[in-house]
C-alpha cells in the first residue's frame, strides 16, 4: 500500500460516505479489443522461464509505497549476489527467478525488474526510488481535495501512469516482458466491483478479449498502486463476444461449483462477468484491498491447473529439485499509544487502525492459504513425477538415476522486524509514500539485502542445494518480538514426499 495521502484519505473517506451521491471520475480505457481467437494471440508470445534448471526461486513484494519497493530492490540485490551451483552451472541466484509477483509500491519494483531483468538493477534506484513520484500530484490537505475526493479521487490515476511511462517504463507494453528470458510477471489490482483481485494476466485479458501484449505497462502499475480516494479508479473495458474464445474447462467449472475455493470461485465469477458483458468496465485500484503480498496470481494458477506440473512446463517439473517463494512484507508495524490508555483510538487513528487490522488480517489468511496449496502442489507434483513411464520420462529430459521424489519447495517472509527491535523502528518509521529523502531509500534497500542474507530458511535453502555461497548474515545486537500471529523468518519447508 503506498499512501501519499495519508491523512486526506480518513477524512475524506468519511466525506464520501456522508455525501453518498456524489459521481464517481474516472479516466477512460486504454486497453484495446481483440478479434479472432485470444489463445492464438497470446500463443506466440508465450514463454517457458528457466525450463532448463533445476532452481526455481519465486518473488513476491507486497505494497507500501516506495519503502516497499526500495525494500524489495534490496532483495533484488542480494539474490544477485548470491552465487549458487545448478544444473546449468554456476551463477547468481538471480538468473534462477521464473516468477515475479507485485502490489503497489511492490509492483513498481516487479514490472521494472521483469521488463529490465539484471539491467534493472543498475538504474532502478536513479529512475525512480530517489525522484520524485508525487510530481504533479495534489497532495494537500485541504477543501479542493475533499471535493475532488467526492468525484472519486484527489488525482486522476493517469496522472501517476503517465509520470511513471515518462521517467521508468518509456512506452513498454506487456509484449515487452517477453522479447528476452526472464521471469513470468504478475502486475495484481483490485476489482471493486467483483471484489476479487485483478491479475494482469493471460486469463483476464482472454475474458476481457482484449489485447494484453498491446497494454501499458505503466497503466498496470498505476492501477495496482491506486490507492482509494487519493487515486481515481484505473478503468478497464469488457469486449463481449468480442472474440472467439469459450471459457476453459477450469473456469466454467470453477463458476458452477459453489463448493469452489472461494478465492478461485470469485475470480471465476469475475472473468465470466467480463466474458458475457455483465461487467462493461471494471474499476480499479490498489491491489494490497484484496491481496497485499500478490498471492493471487501464484494461487490461483495452481488452483485452476489441469495438470499436476502446471503452471511448469513438463519438462520444467521433471528437472527441478530446489523451489523457494520469498514473500517480501514492508507492511507496517502497529503504531500510536492509545494501547496504554483507556481512551482511543479516535478519529484518524481509528480509521487506521481499523484498515490496518484488515489489512493484516487478510495477510495472515492469505500466507496460511498459500503455504497449504504449495504444500499439496509438492504431494501432487511428487505423484505425477514418479507416475510417468520411462517413455515421457526420457522426452521431458529426466536426468540419469533421477529420484522422482527428491524436489523440495519452501516459502519463507522477509520483514523488517527480523533485522532486530531497534533497526525495525527506524525502518517502520519511515513513510509509505511516493518521495523519500534518499538516505532513508537506501537504509531500506540496505535492510532488503541484509534481511535475506540474515533469514535461516533462506540460508537452509542454499545448503540443501549443495553449494550456495553468500555473504555472512548481519550480526543481531539482540533477538527480534515476533508479531503474533504471523510467521517470522521460518521456513514453510515442505519435505520431500517419502
Amino acid at each position: 500500500m503506498l499512501k501519499p495521502l495519508r491523512s486526506i484519505a480518513p477524512a475524506a473517506a468519511l466525506t464520501v460516505w456522508l455525501a453518498g451521491c456524489a459521481s464517481l471520475g474516472v479516466s477512460d480505457p486504454t486497453n484495446q479489443p481483440i478479434t479472432g481467437s485470444a489463445q492464438d494471440a497470446f500463443a506466440s508470445s508465450r514463454s517457458d522461464p528457466t525450463a532448463s534448471d533445476d532452481v526455481l526461486v519465486g518473488l513476491a513484494f507486497s505494497g507500501g509505497g516506495t519503502r516497499a519497493a526500495a525494500f524489495s530492490y534490496g532483495v533484488l540485490q542480494e539474490l544477485d549476489q548470491t552465487s549458487v551451483r545448478t544444473r546449468s552451472g554456476t551463477h547468481s541466484l538471480l538468473d534462477s527467478v521464473g516468477f515475479v509477483s507485485g502490489v503497489s509500491g511492490g509492483s513498481v519494483t516487479a514490472a521494472y525488474y521483469g521488463l529490465k531483468k539484471r539491467e534493472a538493477l543498475a538504474d532502478f534506484r536513479e529512475k525512480f526510488l530517489i525522484r520524485d513520484a508525487e510530481q504533479g500530484l495534489n497532495t494537500s490537505v485541504g477543501p479542493i481535495s475533499l471535493i475532488k475526493a467526492l468525484g472519486g479521487g484527489v488525482n486522476d490515476v493517469r496522472t501517476f501512469a503517465q509520470w511513471l511511462d515518462k521517467n521508468l517504463f518509456e512506452g513498454a507494453t506487456f509484449a515487452d516482458f517477453r522479447k528476452t528470458p526472464g521471469p513470468r510477471v504478475w502486475i495484481n489490482a483490485s476489482d471493486i466491483y467483483n471484489r476479487t483481485p485483478f491479475i494482469y494476466g493471460e486469463a483476464t485479458f482472454i475474458a476481457l478479449c482484449s489485447n494484453l501484449a498491446t497494454y501499458p505497462i505503466a497503466d498496470a502499475v498505476a492501477a495496482s498502486a491506486a490507492v482509494p480516494i487519493v487515486f481515481t479508479p484505473m478503468v478497464i473495458k469488457t469486449y463481449p463476444k468480442g472474440c472467439t474464445d469459450q471459457p476453459p474447462d477450469w473456469l466454467t467449472k470453477a463458476h458452477n461449483n459453489p463448493n469452489a475455493p472461494p478465492m478461485l470461485k470469485a475470480f471465476a465469477d469475475a472473468l465470466y462477468n467480463y466474458h458475457d458483458g455483465t461487467s462493461k468496465y471494471v474499476k480499479l485500484l490498489d491491489g494490497w484491498l484484496v491481496d497485499n503480498f500478490g498471492l493471487s496470481g501464484f494461487t490461483i494458477s495452481r488452483l485452476s491447473a489441469k495438470f499436476a506440473h502446471e503452471p511448469l512446463s513438463p519438462e520444467q517439473a521433471v528437472r527441478l529439485k530446489r523451489s523457494l517463494v520469498v514473500l517480501v512484507d514492508a507492511g507496517r508495524a502497529p503504531s500510536g499509544d492509545w494501547a496504554q490508555t483507556v481512551e482511543g483510538p479516535s478519529g484518524m487513528e481509528l480509521v487506521n487502525a481499523a484498515s490496518d487490522t484488515a489489512l493484516q488480517a487478510s495477510v495472515r489468511a492469505s500466507y496460511t492459504a498459500f503455504e497449504r496449496v504449495m504444500s499439496d502442489w509438492q504431494r501432487q507434483i511428487v505423484a505425477w513425477r514418479c507416475g510417468l513411464s520411462p517413455e515421457l520420462r526420457k522426452r521431458y529430459g529426466a536426468p540419469a538415476n533421477w529420484n522422482c521424489r527428491d524436489i523440495k519447495f519452501m516459502v519463507n517472509r522477509v520483514a523488517f522486524e527480523q533485522l532486530g527491535p531497534e533497526r525495525a523502528k527506524m525502518l517502520n518509521a519511515v513513510d509509505t509514500r511516493l518521495k523519500l529523502p534518499t538516505d532513508q531509500v537506501d537504509a531500506v534497500i540496505a535492510a532488503g539485502r541484509d534481511a535475506l542474507r540474515g533469514n535461516p530458511t533462506y540460508r537452509d535453502f542454499l545448503k540443501g542445494m549443495g553449494g550456495g555461497s553468500a555473504p555472512p548474515p548481519p550480526l543481531q545486537p539482540e533477538e527480534s518480538t515476533p508479531v503474533a500471529g504471523m510467521p517470522q523468518g521460518r521456513s514453510a519447508s515442505f519435505a520431500s514426499v517419502q
